[in-house]
């Protein structure tokens, strides 16, 4: 705990067996109380890793239902064990969990409620080996989503991210994606509810082992985040009322 707040790290997994352990041993259990681990129906052996571990929050979805899907699971089982700062983590060892207690810090101590780890912030994406044409994507959408959204983050795309309990409960994320774009329907979501977010420098690493989407699929996110990033200018001029924007009861 960190002022008094349960801190719970939740891990979306799929096909993580070979990285899972290496995430786990460098969480700092000191701060952290619970994690809970979703497997999305790997085709490994991420789950029995987990029991291994001692994870104790352990959740199989007896279908993949995809990496937002996935999302879902975690946060709601995370709020249902008490957690009062939820922390995303991805078991493929791409982020470290070094920055926990950062991250945990800011929310902890009431300076904002949802803390990013930016892999752009100190050119840690391309120092860390991301792919230039993922690069230049990300630098495109994240110029788009700005202008759109009306806000100044330096990526929208880190699968590294803190939250307050509030804030997921404040929002309705049961009709997000269950695809990648999720990450983006959520922060669209929590900037419309008038939160701020603040962002922290991160390391990162591409390595074979390390989740990552092809081209393909990386063309379809860059359409969906095109997609969320319009409806949110839209319904906030009030030219449209957006489902996503529903605030949670």
């Amino acid at each position: 705990m960190l002022n008094g707040k349960k801190i719970v790290v939740v891990l979306p997994a799929y096909n993580a067996a070979l990285t899972l352990e290496r995430t786990y041993k460098e969480i700092p259990f000191d701060i952290v109380d619970d994690v809970v681990l979703v497997d999305d129906n790997s085709r490994d052996d991420t789950l029995e890793v987990g029991r291994a571990l001692g994870i104790k929050h352990l959740i199989k979805h007896e279908v993949n239902k995809g990496y937002g899907g996935n999302q879902k699971s975690c946060y709601k089982k995370a709020l249902e064990i008490g957690a009062d700062i939820v922390i995303m983590l991805h078991p493929d060892y791409q982020y470290t969990p070094k920055l926990l207690l950062a991250m945990s810090s800011i929310i902890a101590n009431d300076v904002y409620p949802v803390v990013l780890a930016s892999r752009i912030l100190g050119n840690g994406a391309l120092k860390g080996g991301m792919p230039m044409y993922k690069y230049i994507f990300n630098r495109f959408l994240t110029l788009f989503e700005n202008i759109l959204l009306g806000e100044k983050l330096s990526e929208y795309h880190t699968g590294y991210r803190a939250f307050s309990a509030d804030v997921i409960r404040s929002i309705d994320f049961t009709h997000n994606s269950d695809d990648f774009v999720f990450d983006n329907e959520m922060l669209s979501q929590i900037f419309m509810n008038g939160y701020g977010i603040a962002e922290i420098t991160c390391p990162t690493k591409y390595f074979e082992e390390a989740s990552s989407i092809n081209f393909s699929r990386s063309m379809k996110y860059g359409r969906g985040v095109l997609r969320v990033s319009l409806t949110h200018r839209l319904h906030k001029w009030g030219m449209i009322k957006s489902k996503l924007y529903k605030r949670s009861a």
